[in-house]
């Protein structure tokens, strides 16, 4: 059995990469980020056979000591610790460049001095900002609309870095607009199907214009595990979009869950969920042909057939339970 690493195991995507991990064999080594509640976050809701594969590791990607300790005599590391959220960045933005930036840098230093053959880092389509030609490329300009964005950039660059620099064995994923159970309120899906879930039928939201390429957490995760399980010529060096090529707004999202739901849904703008006007991407879509040409990946989920089972999740009352649907959360 092979052993591989995860940051940010305890995340919504990290959690279900690691489940993804396991069901392909793997000794996952997962780290989540310390805290004194010693909580495990998302990874405490797998199941036991799942965690009989998973070895929980506290830690934090900002300590180079914590970073080298985890991957270790690794075969792979897969990089998605990282704050994101695109409020927060507003209000803390020193805390984005230390995680985002500097923690990338302690992972590039671990895999390049510890000689671990594959590190797959996390970028965001986010860093694209508005797209100026659809669907968007690799090749698209980076624009960089918020600190987080700013952030994520900034780890893609060092990534690049590293491999002309020192060939490094880093292949670089760009997922889009990931969405399903253990989501965070943060992003619009669950927003807008935790309040309906809850009894609401007249939701909060922010702007219902921009457009997004929303893909479901377990296509996200096999584009991860493809990546980094990819011959390292077809790969490594290089920097992958992810995502489904199609785009709906925000307002017709939220028509669709209605729809999905059964109910009949009227939206109260919040000011307080409005970003600045041009820190605001209003259209991105993917194109992803450069992945399913390298590795023979595509989605499998389509929008609908997510959004199922997101809903899903979201109405088991055990699940809903640990979200707080009547804030805003940042």
């Amino acid at each position: 059995m092979s052993s591989v690493a995860v940051t940010g195991a305890e995340g919504f995507i990290g959690s279900h990469l690691v489940e993804t991990l396991v069901a392909d064999g793997h000794h996952v080594r997962a780290m989540v980020q310390y805290n004194s509640f010693s909580s495990f976050g998302w990874l405490e809701t797998l199941s036991p056979e799942v965690l009989d594969s998973v070895e929980i590791v506290l830690g934090d990607v900002r300590d180079p000591g914590s970073v080298n300790g985890l991957v270790k005599g690794t075969e792979a590391v897969y990089h998605l610790a990282a704050l994101i959220a695109i409020p927060y960045s507003y209000r803390a933005p020193h805390s984005y460049v230390d995680t985002n930036v500097t923690g990338t840098l302690n992972v590039l230093e671990a895999v390049r001095h510890l000689e671990i053959p594959r590190l797959v880092h996390t970028s965001t389509s986010e860093t694209y900002g508005t797209a100026q030609t659809v669907p968007i490329t690799e090749d698209h300009p980076i624009n960089t609309q918020s600190p987080y964005a700013a952030s994520k950039a900034g780890g893609d660059r060092l990534a690049d870095s590293y491999h002309a620099s020192f060939e490094t064995p880093v292949v670089t994923l760009r997922p889009f607009n990931t969405f399903g159970p253990r989501q965070s309120m943060r992003a619009v899906i669950p927003t807008v199907i935790a309040q309906v879930a809850a009894g609401q039928t007249e939701i909060t939201l922010g702007d219902l214009r921009p457009t997004r390429d929303f893909m479901f957490v377990k296509d996200t995760a096999n584009a991860f595990r493809t990546v980094g399980t990819a011959p390292a010529e077809t790969v490594v060096g290089r920097t992958f979009n992810a995502g489904t090529g199609g785009e709906i707004s925000v307002g017709d999202l939220v028509t669709l869950v209605g729809k999905l739901m059964g109910v009949d849904l009227l939206v109260k703008e919040d000011e307080q969920r409005i970003r600045p006007t041009n820190s605001e991407v209003m259209r991105l879509v993917a194109d992803a042909t450069r992945l399913r040409e390298a590795t023979g990946w595509a989605p499998l989920f389509s929008l609908e057939q997510g959004l199922e089972q997101t809903i899903e999740f979201f109405r088991d009352p055990a699940n809903l339970a640990r979200y707080k649907t009547d804030i805003y959360n940042v």
